[in-house]
């Protein structure tokens, strides 16, 4: 059972009001958190197994159930042929494609742990998940192998690619997985409290850290999706459920993929996002389902394009990762009025946490939104903890079991102390501060308050560039405020709200 904690803030002066605790107004279900997850995804696949499972988008290719699973299988024995163990740590670092789902099937399959991370990032943030995640083997794309082979190469771990690395001495290619046979792969114990998966998030507060979902935790947040006599989200079997979202996030990974597998619905794999392939796929093979995030929402609302496609098989659009503006949402109902259109809330700590009743099988009347307040969660599905981070886990997840809700740009998480961390190292900053700022396309921005240096001349656009050659796109900072102090307790800590409350006068 899941159970929402919800505090109201007062708008002037920011402090809570009250507090309320919410239980889901449908029924309970039976969970089966007692699987492995990839027999949970499995467990209908004799009444799917000829039901096309995963089509790629660029190309056209199809795979069915059945040899989904089967390549899934394959993936696993070929894991443990390259001394793949129960508990090893795998890499994904690979756009959507559908070798990044027979990956993470098959480490399920193998007792394995999967952390997934941005191809976009730079080799410096590559290489601090690596290492903190004790990765053994990294699965990437030939345009990606730069950035990790040195450090493959002096830590003495494993470096695959999905596509030709022919070029590249020393690199594994996929299909050593995928030819391996199914039958080898080793009988293990898998409990429902071993990590499956290993996201990265900032938390609360901090620099990215593993998360660590369970088999347990993974099953119990799907079910809670689309399990049950009322599903909160009603997916069918018959549905084509668009994948444009990255797998390496949490939404997608949990809400279109795994989510897709249990009911046995189609899931129709884009590489990326390209507004004229997208409206062109959802009308060739009838998308059904249409999960998105703002930014993506925004593009189809003012493309010149959508009045030449026909989208009317959309029955369902879900805008997750960052709050949706009602205007958007009202320019969207008009473009699409065939689809029910609503939005969801989770973490990358525990998957997703809540989703609009109007997407119910037998779906409830929808409220007004509430836009200022703080949530916590509590249920099966929350994270054991952040991988070998004592002191952020408890910090994040009360003694109670109560998960706290970074900057989310576009959906992706933004850690301001990471951004600290490298504005306080260059030379004309004494000291800095990273808040969000509101955005009507990423949703919010990492802006930066910024103490000079005593004799320090820098400007906005030196501070700007400085970071943006260490980081991934969108953890740049997009606006420096200079000031004479960083306003702290006397613990140290940043206080935040005021530079909030500051932030906001500026702009007015």
């Amino acid at each position: 059972m899941l159970f929402l904690s919800l505090v109201l803030i007062n708008r002037t002066t920011m402090e809570p009001t009250h507090e309320y605790i919410f239980r889901s107004k449908l029924p309970d279900i039976n969970i089966p958190n007692h699987l492995p997850l990839h027999t949970y995804c499995f467990e209908n696949i004799s009444l799917l197994k000829d039901r096309p499972c995963l089509i790629n988008g660029n190309t056209g290719e199809t795979f069915n159930y059945s040899q989904v699973q089967l390549l899934a299988r394959k993936v696993a024995s070929g894991l443990n042929n390259l001394g793949i163990e129960k508990g090893d740590v795998i890499m994904l670092l690979i756009q959507n494609c559908h070798q990044f789902v027979f990956a993470f099937l098959g480490a399920s399959y193998r007792g394995a742990i999967v952390t997934t991370a941005n191809p976009y990032y730079t080799p410096a943030e590559v290489t601090k998940q690596a290492t903190s995640s004790k990765t053994k083997l990294i699965i990437t794309q030939s345009a990606y192998v730069d950035k990790v082979k040195d450090f493959a190469k002096d830590n003495n771990v494993k470096l695959m690619c999905i596509d030709d690395s022919s070029s590249v001495e020393g690199v594994l290619h996929f299909k050593e997985l995928t030819e391996a046979d199914e039958n080898d792969i080793p009988a293990i114990k898998i409990n429902p409290d071993d990590v499956v998966a290993l996201p990265y998030s900032s938390g609360t507060t901090g620099l990215p850290k593993g998360a660590m979902l369970s088999h347990k935790g993974l099953v119990t947040s799907v079910a809670q999706q689309v399990d049950g006599d009322n599903p909160n989200l009603y997916f069918k079997n018959e549905d084509v459920i668009l994948c444009v979202l990255p797998l390496f996030h949490i939404y997608s990974l949990n809400s279109i993929l795994l989510c897709g597998l249990r009911v046995g619905a189609t899931i129709l794999i884009m590489q990326k996002f390209e507004i004229n392939l997208l409206l062109e796929l959802v009308e060739k093979y009838k998308v059904t389902i249409a999960p998105f995030v703002p930014p993506i929402v925004l593009g189809i609302s003012k493309s010149p394009e959508l009045e030449r496609y026909d989208l009317s098989s959309i029955r369902m659009v879900i805008s997750g990762a960052a709050p949706l503006g009602k205007e958007l949402e009202n320019a969207v109902r008009a473009k699409l009025p065939n689809a029910k259109l609503g939005q969801g809330y989770g973490m990358t700590e525990a998957g997703c946490l809540s989703m609009c009743l109007a997407f119910a099988k037998e779906p409830f009347e929808i409220k007004s939104e509430i836009k200022l307040a703080k949530f916590a969660f509590r249920g099966q599905q929350i994270m054991k903890g952040y991988l070998n981070d004592r002191e952020a886990t408890e910090t994040t997840i009360d003694k109670e079991g109560w998960i706290k809700e970074l900057i989310k740009y576009k959906g992706f998480q933004v850690a301001p102390a990471e951004l600290e961390a490298l504005l306080i190292a260059h030379p004309g900053i004494s000291d800095a501060a990273v808040v969000p700022m509101k955005d009507e396309d990423a949703g919010e921005i990492p802006v930066a308050f910024v103490v000079r240096s005593n004799g320090s001349m820098i400007i906005e656009d030196d501070i700007k560039q400085y970071i943006s050659k260490q980081v991934v796109f969108y953890k740049r900072i997009n606006r420096v405020f200079f000031t004479d102090k960083i306003p702290k307790a006397s613990s140290g800590k940043i206080l935040r709200k005021e530079l909030r409350a500051r932030l906001g006068e500026a702009l007015v």
